[in-house]
Formats: C-alpha cells, structure tokens, sequence
C-alpha cells in the first residue's frame, strides 16, 4: 500500500512540476484536415487568441486523411505534455465512432477543451429551377418522385445527414449524389449537374449572393447574419432538419491534470477574445463559450442523436 501511495504521490509532484514550467516551448495543433478548409480555418482562428493566452506560438499540423480518423489517432498517442492538441470536428469525434471500432476510444483517450466553431448549413437549388421556397421544392420532388438530385460532401457526411433528415421529414425521394467535398459539389450545382445541395453557409453565401445558386433556408435555429433573409428550416415548417459542423480543441487524456487545467483556462480566455469572436462572425459563426464540461456534455448528446440516424441510413465508413 506504501509504495502505491508513494507512486501516486511521485506522479502528482511530476504533474505539478510540470504544469509549473508549461508552456516552455511551441504549442502543435493537430488538424486532421486539409489546409484551406472549415476544420483548418477553425484551428487557425483559435491559434492566435490561444497563443496570447499561454504565449507561445501555436503550430499548425495538418494530417489530412479518413474522415479525419488517422490525425486525431496520431494526436492521441502523441505524448501527454500538453503539447500536442487536436482540432476535433463531428466526423472523428463522433460520427465515425458511432458505426466502426476505432484504435482511440473518445470518452477515454481525450480531454475535451471547449468548442471552438458552430455552423448550420444551408439548403441551396440550381439558380434554373423554378423554386423560391422549401414547400415549393418539397412539391416539386413528389412531382418528380426519384427525378430529383441532392448532392453531399460525401457518405456520412453532415451534408449527407442532412439530406437524411429532409427525405424523413418532408416524406420525399431523391438521388443522393455523394462528391468528395462540398466544392466538388457546388461546381455541378451552378452546372445544373444536380438539383440541390445542403453545404456550409460561409462556403454556400458567396454563392448564393452572386446569383450561381439560390438559397431556400438554413438549418439552425436563428436566421445567419451571412443571409439575414433566409429562413430557418424550422420556420419553413422542417423543424428537424437541424444540422451543423462543428470543431473543438482535445487533449490527449493521460495529459497530466493540472496541466490541462491551465489549457482549459486559456481555452476558455481565447473564447472571449474580442478579435476571434468578430472573426467568426465573419463565417457565420455566433459562438458561445464553450468549456471543457459542456463540451463534453455537448458531444455525448451529439452521439446520442446522431447514431440512430446513422444506422438507419446504413452509412459505412471505409
């Protein structure tokens, strides 16, 4: 029992030594994504508030790849001195856990440190086709039942998902046309390859704004300050099709406790920062502070009512 207590003893004053020189040297983000795209620009936006707080720099990694799985696998085996932080986002922290076996287990291999971005999507159409509302496109796809076209960024998806919620909802058929990234399919949309797509509404406003597509509504519970004008999916009479993307920073979980205490408190700091907070908006992103408790609290209702629907759909990621 003595040498139990004295283990446990010597590993809370490693901690603690630790914690008092961290950060001594640069901060990395993990980003499992692309650079250039919603995940990336998430983490960089975080960087600069972030590294005020703790002052180091922060640098980007981006390990783009699998629905972001094998980033985030790498961040997790990363070592555990706080060092090493994930930009996690939906797919990896929870929509592929929620159907496959992973090598990282989420509740027990990271530490969430507070959300960092919310956006809803938008539904948009062809600028062609003859639709101003979502009741009008509704009518339309049970004219043309199975005739219609709705692209995604691809299988499991939250565009994907989206699509899923409009078919049960609004009791209508169409295509599923799956792309590799919501680009690709904004490409065919303006081409008039496809009926409709859902997709990020800083991805889709410029878009719409130029006149290549036209937006019907968006999928969160407030009107966006990008399209002030355009009904939620809620107000169009489809209260459920509710869909977001979302990113957090993680920690590695055997990160000794009172540094990821000092984490969560800078986190939580850079979240207020007045400079980030009108960058967001800027994406069209009204974000709360998000602390590490509400965020994980945050991720288990996100599994709770996402993987139903998954496995209703049959999504398999490969």
């Amino acid at each position: 029992m003595k040498s139990v207590l004295c283990t446990a003893l010597l590993l809370a004053l490693a901690g603690q030594a630790a914690a008092a020189e961290f950060p001594s040297q640069p901060i990395r983000f993990v980003i499992p994504f692309s650079a250039g795209g919603p995940t990336d620009t998430a983490g960089r936006l975080i960087a600069e508030p972030l590294r005020r707080q703790l002052g180091q720099p922060i640098v980007i990694e981006n390990r783009p790849g699998a629905s972001g799985v094998p980033g985030t696998e790498a961040a997790v085996n990363s070592p555990n001195d706080g060092y090493t932080l994930v930009v996690g986002g939906i797919a990896p922290i929870v929509l592929v856990p929620a159907v496959k076996k992973l090598r990282y287990d989420v509740d027990k291999d990271l530490v969430p440190l507070g959300l960092i971005w919310r956006s809803p999507q938008v539904f948009a159409v062809r600028a062609s086709l003859d639709v101003k509302t979502i009741a009008d496109f509704v009518a339309y796809a049970k004219a043309n039942a199975g005739k219609v076209t709705i692209g995604s960024a691809g299988i499991g998806t939250v565009t994907h998902l989206a699509n899923e919620l409009f078919k049960d909802e609004a009791g209508i058929t169409f295509t599923h046309v799956p792309y590799r990234s919501t680009s690709n399919s904004i490409t065919d949309l303006i081409g008039g390859q496809i009926d409709a797509i859902f997709g990020d509404v800083a991805i889709l406003a410029p878009q719409v704004k130029a006149g290549a597509i036209k937006a019907l509504a968006i999928t969160s519970d407030k009107r966006s300050p990008l399209l002030p004008e355009l009904p939620t999916m809620g107000e169009a009479g489809l209260p459920n099709v509710k869909t977001e993307v979302w990113f957090g920073l993680l920690a590695p979980a055997r990160t000794p406790a009172p540094i990821l205490d000092q984490l969560k408190r800078a986190v939580a700091a850079a979240q207020e920062d007045p400079d980030y907070r009108a960058s967001l908006l800027k994406y069209g992103t009204v974000l709360n502070s998000v602390g590490s408790e509400q965020f994980a609290d945050f991720i288990h209702a996100e599994s709770r009512r996402w993987t139903p629907i998954l496995q209703k759909a049959g999504v398999k990621f490969e």
